[in-house]
Order: structure tokens, then sequence, then C-alpha cells
């Protein structure tokens, strides 16, 4: 195998898909549609799913009253507005199925304040396979905890987007390769042959 080959073990590799739910994934994003993110990630999860490797299902929501929610200071807010009643729901294309893991976060990254971690190292994963919305903020917030934390971590650009392509190439070319492999979904599903 050479250096630059990439080879996964179903047994202890996870993937995670970080806020693929009808309140993100629908909105414009670059520089893949959401349409092709999601497409990409469901053919990921069918495929994890398939060898039985475990799947995560990240989303972000918040309680009714919105107390769960961050409130620092910061000069560009998000808009404050009631969102729709399925705003954290997942898209139905990435499931959940049988056997998925769902993990609900307040934050960018999904593993401050959640059993992410603790349900991960139960099963034995190593290496974590991520994709989702947005490239840099969800993903690359829950990436590099990942990293801090010692997992192996394989970031699928073609699963991924942001809200500029800018946005999404910065991460991807100058954060992403500090703390990962950066593959296609052709190449991940390869690896998970």
């Amino acid at each position: 195998m050479s250096e630059n080959e990439l080879e996964l073990d179903p047994k202890r590799t996870a993937l995670v898909l970080i806020d693929l739910q009808k309140g993100i994934a629908g909105n414009p994003v670059a520089p893949h549609s959401g349409g092709e993110v999601v497409a990409n990630a469901s053919r990921l999860a069918d495929r994890f799913r398939g060898l039985g490797a475990t799947v995560v299902l990240v989303h972000v929501t918040f309680s009714a009253d919105g107390l769960d929610r961050l409130a620092p200071p910061v000069d560009s807010p998000m808009p404050a507005r009631a969102p729709a009643p399925d705003w954290a729901d997942f898209m139905p294309e990435i499931g959940p199925r049988k056997g998925d893991l769902i993990i609900a976060k307040r934050q960018w990254g999904a593993f401050y304040g959640t059993e992410l971690d603790l349900q991960l190292r139960r099963r034995g994963v190593n290496t974590i396979v991520m994709g989702g919305i947005a490239t840099n903020m969800g993903v690359e917030s829950t990436a590099r905890d990942a990293y801090e934390r010692g997992y192996a971590l394989v970031l699928v650009e073609d699963a991924m987007a942001s809200f500029s392509a800018e946005a999404h190439e910065f991460a991807v070319k100058t954060i992403f390769p500090r703390i990962s492999r950066v593959r296609s979904t052709e190449e991940v599903l390869k690896a998970m042959a």
C-alpha cells in the first residue's frame, strides 16, 4: 500500500455526519450543493451500515425556550428567529436508520457537552470519516476536537460544503491537511470495500 492510499477497517472506523438536517442542508452552500453533499453522505452511510461500521448522525438542536443556545457577544451574531418545527430533523436520505448513533449538540462542535467521545471509544473506534455542513463551522470544530483527542481523521471533501466556496476551500486546503487526510467520496468507498 502506498503512503497516500487509504485503507479503513470497518470495525475501527466511524462515519460522523454533521448537521445534515432540514434547517441547514436546505440553505445555499458551495462549492457543492446541499443535494450533492447529502447524496454523497448517504452513499457513505449506506456503505458503512452495510459493513457493520458505526454511523453517527449529529444535529444541532435547542430547547423550546432557547436558553441552551450560546449567546456571548460577537460581531456577527446568528439571526434571532424561531426555527421551523422540522429544522433539526435529519434529511430523509441520511436517516436515521436502525443502529445509527444520534448526537444532539448545542454548539458548532459535536464533542463538547455530548457523549460522542464516550460512544466512539466504547465501540473501539480510532478513525473518524467526516462530512457535513458547514465545512468551516460544525465540521471543522468537530474535526479539531477529534484530532486533539487522538483520532485519525478522513475528511470527505465532496461530502461537505459551506456558505461560501472560499470558506470551504480555506478549511480544506489550509486546516484539514494538518489534522487529517482529505479524500473524495469515491476514495472512501473504495477504502471501505
